[in-house]
């Protein structure tokens, strides 16, 4: 059921998946953009303001963004031949705990108001150029019994190289236009 919500059996390219994370970016901040007037229209009506007046409103959005984003990184991930139902969570746990050794020992972090240490940022900024720059994985399909090479067809494969549209068309509809099914 994860492969379904996060894309876990997915691919996706270097190209497709920088292309994306930029459209996800450029609409989050859209979205930001077009909430914020309705905050400010909601504070200036004389309302109490609230501790943070611009959270209400964006928690759906950036949660849909957020699953946008993390689905991406799978895909991107399954691309490179790398596990994500390993990397994914070791990623966000790395997250986590880094937060947490933040927030423990305010002499890790960064700086004052942020969130993270040294170590963290350097792995999520690794992690994040490998998403972008690491070359696809090999996928290919797995070698034939008959011992050939999965790139180049086999002697039945070569002598039929017409009939190609029909046996898609036997495989999808179950016949075998007189051809035997082995």
């Amino acid at each position: 059921m994860l492969g379904f919500l996060f894309g876990f059996n997915a691919r996706l390219g270097r190209l497709h998946f920088v292309l994306g994370i930029i459209a996800v970016a450029v609409a989050g901040v859209a979205t930001d953009l077009a909430l914020s007037p309705y905050t400010i229209q909601q504070l200036a009506s004389g309302a109490k303001p609230p501790a943070n007046p611009f959270a209400w409103p964006l928690i759906f959005p950036t949660l849909g963004f957020l699953w946008i984003k993390l689905t991406l990184e799978s895909m991107r991930i399954r691309d490179m031949g790398w596990d994500p139902v390993l990397v994914m969570p070791a990623w966000i746990a790395m997250g986590l705990v880094d937060n947490v050794v933040a927030s423990k020992f305010p002499a890790w972090s960064i700086g004052h108001g942020h969130h993270g240490t040294l170590v963290g940022t350097t792995i999520n900024f690794a992690l994040i150029l490998a998403l972008t720059f690491w070359p696809s994985g090999g996928f290919e399909a797995p070698a034939p019994a008959s011992g050939g090479s999965p790139r180049t067809p086999g002697p039945s494969q070569r002598s039929n190289a017409s009939s190609l549209p029909a046996a898609h068309t036997a495989r999808a509809t179950g016949a075998g236009f007189g051809r035997r099914a082995f």
